[in-house]
């Protein structure tokens, strides 16, 4: 598959998204370490898979020197493996439930790790109870087929993974800011679910008039 009809087929699988600026640079890079994966025929359920085994080393392994590549290895192969299923032609619709399942298995062992590096339990557990309602409230509202929801919130999967790594970069140095890190992740993370719950309401208000 040429890098251009991959584009194509991104956009259109993304509510033909325009590829341009920081996302054609990452789908270039993307696109340049899938290919050859595609070749040897590895199939994007090993990634998916992968990643989340590297999310449990992460959470058995917090307080290691390693645990930010852990982290990392955990991120990379999520976002590679919906790139291989494309260029592999085997994009399908279990596949990316598939995929869903476990970025929600490989959150919940990110949230342990901050458990495990000191982090407060009920800050926690409202963190990632938060972050879990709002990929299901995405998710669900697609499946009504209401309308895409385009709401990009301040704390998505990419920043909830940096929060983590601050965390452990600053275990690394024996700075102990777990703690504030992760009371940061509560509060951006409730007015994350709270912004997308409001933008959903107004979607479903929308459908509702429109069927009236």
């Amino acid at each position: 598959m040429k890098r251009e009809n991959f584009f194509k087929i991104w956009s259109s699988l993304h509510g033909d998204v325009k590829v341009a600026g920081f996302v054609k640079g990452w789908l270039i890079v993307s696109f340049v370490l899938t290919k050859p994966l595609a070749i040897a025929k590895i199939h994007p359920n090993v990634l998916t898979a992968g990643g989340v085994l590297a999310s449990i080393y992460l959470w058995l392994s917090a307080a290691h020197k390693y645990a930010l590549v852990l982290l990392a290895i955990s991120i990379l192969l999520d976002a590679i493996d919906g790139t291989l299923a494309m260029l592999a032609g085997k994009a399908s619709k279990l596949g990316a439930v598939f995929d869903s399942v476990a970025d929600r298995v490989a959150e919940f062992f990110w949230a342990l790790t901050f458990y495990t590096l000191g982090a407060p339990t009920w800050v926690i557990a409202g963190a990632w109870a938060c972050a879990f309602a709002q990929e299901y409230l995405r998710a669900r509202i697609a499946g009504l087929g209401v309308g895409q929801i385009t709401l990009i919130t301040i704390c998505e999967r990419p920043v909830r993974a940096s929060l983590l790594a601050i965390a452990l970069g600053l275990e690394l140095i024996h700075a102990h800011g777990v703690v504030v890190i992760s009371i940061i992740w509560l509060v951006i993370q409730v007015f994350s679910f709270l912004s997308l719950m409001r933008h959903s309401y107004k979607l479903l208000s929308a459908a509702n008039r429109i069927g009236n």
